[in-house]
């Protein structure tokens, strides 16, 4: 165990690591930013910078591509900031409750049709692309599609895109990518439902 003062020369070593890192990174960008795997929060961790982004004053679009059949509770708390959001739940809900192919790929692609439209106009700093790495991944829309469009983004617009399954070419991509891993599910362990104010 560290002494007081070896504790306190340890932390002053730290600080003086952390400031020249700051002080070598200048520089601004719009990210490009993938939430993936198999863990939950994907949607749930987006959403914590589109607050933050609103908080900054920012204009920022959220576009559902899969779980739009539920209008989710996010919405409702959301609608608080219509002047800055825009917010389109554009999917009919799950794969497995739709059991219409062509209707899925006809609402993904009209769902990145609407989403290329913010990712391009630079009055919006932060585009949340939910579960369309699931749209992806099930090919309802072309990866090297998105990635074109991704490409056409103004300099300091972030877009997120979220969801399990990302392809490797938007992995590659992308300029921050995290993969939530699932270590244990109460819905799998314990058999306890999807409940408000966690799942939805």
């Amino acid at each position: 165990m560290l002494t007081d003062e070896q504790y306190r020369q340890k932390m002053q070593q730290r600080k003086a690591v952390q400031a020249q890192r700051l002080a070598e990174r200048t520089r601004e960008k719009g990210l490009i930013i993938v939430h993936t795997g198999n863990g939950k929060g994907k949607t749930t961790a987006a959403l914590g910078m589109v607050l933050r982004s609103l908080g900054h004053g920012y204009r920022v679009a959220i576009i559902q591509f899969i779980k739009g059949a539920w209008e989710p509770a996010e919405k409702t708390v959301l609608g608080h900031w219509s002047d800055q959001l825009a917010f389109h739940a554009m999917g009919e809900g799950f794969t497995w409750e739709t059991q219409d192919r062509q209707r899925d790929i006809a609402c993904a692609q009209a769902a990145w049709e609407l989403a290329l439209s913010y990712i391009t106009n630079p009055a919006y700093r932060l585009v949340l692309l939910d579960e369309i790495n699931v749209a992806l991944q099930l090919d309802y829309l072309n990866v090297a599609e998105v990635l074109e469009g991704l490409a056409r983004k103004p300099e300091m617009t972030h877009v997120i895109l979220t969801g399990r399954g990302a392809p490797q070419a938007l992995i590659d991509t992308a300029d921050l990518v995290t993969e939530m891993t699932l270590v244990k599910h109460p819905f799998r362990e314990q058999g306890v439902k999807a409940q408000p104010g966690i799942e939805f």
